[in-house]
């Protein structure tokens, strides 16, 4: 379609793993910069068009004064309000129900503002440029959907050695990919550590597993065209009415509905590998090293040392 591609980022649970506001959120750059700052950076420079903000309704101010205003000045910029009570037709919010409804839902939240191809990613992790520059070319050059209504979509695939914390354990989606490169299935994998002689061991479904740190993995960066949506839109009802949901705590997850649609042959999605070094901020002691790789990829080159002009802020 040669349309820009639409950034969505994922941020309303931002600022909830840090304490209380956004205020706290961690700069990690030389001028206050934040990981979400170099990914957006990244994905204009990449071909993305627009950027879609999914956040709660009481973080707005907040967001825009500390985050929004600098994008504002750079890109066509949406925000979009993930709400607990946002429920198709005929459902009501579960008593008690305080915990949002997860990627899907966070995503069904768009509907309105995205009419074009779009990636989604995580607001507080870096990904690096390879996989913004990979992800654009396929949203805008690839075929997204054929005649017959199966939707190609995409995922980036960070290499797990490049994705694991010297801080303590990890959770990985871990990727089987087919002999073309398309995803086949995400196991979802606790409890990872480096091994030595580049290995790492894990938990898959209680077992404990030895892992190649080759492996790829998931970092949640997808990238489908809008009719992805129609898809979450159909899934959800489905979701909400299942007889497994837990109404206080089940969320409905990308990777499992797309794990599903590769499952019922609706959807394929193309794993690009990317060989950058995936970081975030899962553990608070994970805040040194994030500013450390940043300042290596300013002296490299890669950054400006001033991301954020003194007149934006």
């Amino acid at each position: 379609t040669g349309m820009n591609p639409a950034l969505v980022i994922l941020a309303a649970g931002m600022g909830t793993r840090f304490g209380k506001g956004i205020k706290q959120l961690e700069p990690v750059g030389p001028k206050g910069e934040l990981i979400v700052d170099y990914s957006i950076h990244d994905a204009l420079e990449a071909g993305f068009g627009k950027v879609v903000f999914i956040i709660r309704k009481s973080m707005e101010q907040d967001f825009r004064e500390r985050i929004g205003k600098r994008i504002e000045k750079q890109a066509e910029t949406v925000y979009v309000f993930q709400e607990l009570e946002d429920l198709p037709e005929g459902f009501l919010l579960p008593e008690g129900r305080i915990k949002p409804w997860g990627t899907g839902h966070a995503l069904l939240c768009c509907r309105e503002v995205i009419h074009e191809p779009f990636a989604v990613i995580n607001a507080d992790d870096y990904y690096g440029k390879e996989a913004f520059r990979k992800m654009a070319a396929f949203l805008t050059k690839e075929k997204l959907r054929t005649p017959d209504g199966v939707l190609h979509g995409c995922m980036a695939g960070f290499v797990l050695k490049n994705t694991l914390s010297d801080s303590g354990t990890v959770t990985r989606g871990i990727c089987r990919v087919t002999g073309e490169g398309l995803l086949r299935q995400v196991i979802e994998t606790y409890e990872i550590r480096k091994e030595t002689g580049g290995i790492a061991q894990g938990v898959q479904k209680g077992e404990p597993v030895i892992l190649n740190q080759q492996s790829l993995v998931s970092m949640n960066m997808w990238g489908f065209s809008e009719d992805f949506l129609e898809i979450l839109e159909k899934g959800f009802p489905e979701f909400l009415s299942s007889a497994k949901l837990d109404p206080l705590k089940s969320e409905y997850l990308l990777p499992d509905i797309v794990d599903r649609e590769i499952r019922n042959g609706q959807c394929t999605v193309r794993v690009l590998k990317t060989e950058d070094r995936w970081f975030g901020m899962t553990y608070q002691e994970d805040v040194p090293a994030v500013k450390e790789a940043i300042r290596r990829l300013i002296d490299e080159g890669q950054y400006p040392e001033n991301l954020v002009k003194e007149t934006d802020r």
